[in-house]
């Protein structure tokens, strides 16, 4: 069975939606009669493939399609025309305008079944490859890369309510110094657990370098965040990794910026926050410095 994968079907003839839901029983099929209605079904539920018939009114499958490829949220979802228009044109405008694959009418069980399987399976494996590249293999926080990619534009959005946190294990050599890589791995793996669970669900959080976090806030209060990270210093300072029947312990120094408008980009505000993070060091760690 199928019903975790949704698919949108697309066609102006009931008829035809009608022979789509008995091939495709095994899914949960969402039939729709219009370009229109398709777009706005789409923006309300998660879609895994779009099986889209080309001749409609008002608005054509290759319209539909190009609105969806061109369009961040929806443009990896795979799309196959169902047409009765198998001429070389037809098809090559259906690749053009962004489609994955085609099937031809009238439609047949197993090669509808085939070719939407297929397109499923390889989104999973994109999806798959998409999640490793934009993670950190050891904690499954983002990225460095990633944490660029998301930040960015985040940067540009908000004037003064944003905030960079740069996190950095202190002591951290002594760790792998005593007790060896393993347990250091322990540790950072438990304090990337700890940050991530307690930021809120909006911020983007990333381990950028061996023992150091980095953090983008979006909050209108600077008492809120320092409670939070006060919070989140806390919580550390008073968790341990039991290795080999050592207990160790550890802590953390957090520096953090707020966005003003002498501050033109992200790498600027991460530049601030690294310096409050040096003053943390410098001044005694297990501490939070704001700038």
């Amino acid at each position: 069975m199928h019903r975790n994968e949704t698919i949108l079907a697309v066609d102006d003839k009931k008829e035809n939606l009608d022979v789509l839901l008995d091939i495709l029983e095994d899914f949960d099929v969402i039939p729709v009669t219009c370009g229109q209605k398709a777009l706005e079904i789409i923006e309300q539920e998660t879609i895994s493939l779009i099986l889209l018939d080309i001749v409609m009114p008002n608005i054509d499958g290759y319209e539909v399609c190009k609105i969806l490829k061109s369009q961040p949220a929806t443009k990896n979802i795979p799309i196959i025309f169902t047409t009765a228009k198998t001429d070389e044109d037809s098809i090559s405008k259906a690749f053009q305008s962004g489609a994955n694959d085609y099937v031809s009418k009238p439609l047949k069980r197993s090669e509808v079944i085939a070719r939407v399987q297929t397109q499923i399976k390889l989104k999973k494996t994109i999806d798959d490859l998409e999640y490793l590249a934009s993670r950190d293999t050891m904690t499954g926080v983002y990225n460095r890369r990633k944490f660029f990619e998301l930040s960015t534009p985040i940067f540009d959005l908000y004037e003064e309510n944003l905030f960079v946190s740069m996190l950095d294990i202190d002591h951290f050599k002594k760790v792998n110094d005593s007790f060896g890589h393993d347990a250091g791995d322990l540790v950072i793996k438990l304090v990337a657990k700890t940050i991530s669970e307690m930021l809120p669900e909006n911020s983007i959080f990333a381990r950028i370098g061996g023992e150091e976090f980095v953090a983008v806030c979006i909050d209108d209060s600077t008492d809120r965040m320092t409670q939070l990270f006060e919070n989140i210093r806390t919580a550390i300072a008073s968790s341990s990794v039991d290795y080999n029947g050592h207990d160790i312990s550890f802590t953390i120094s957090n520096g953090v910026a707020q966005k003003n408008l002498s501050i033109q980009s992200i790498d600027e505000l991460i530049k601030q926050a690294d310096l409050a993070l040096y003053d943390a060091k410098n001044s005694g760690r297990n501490k939070i410095v704001f700038r």
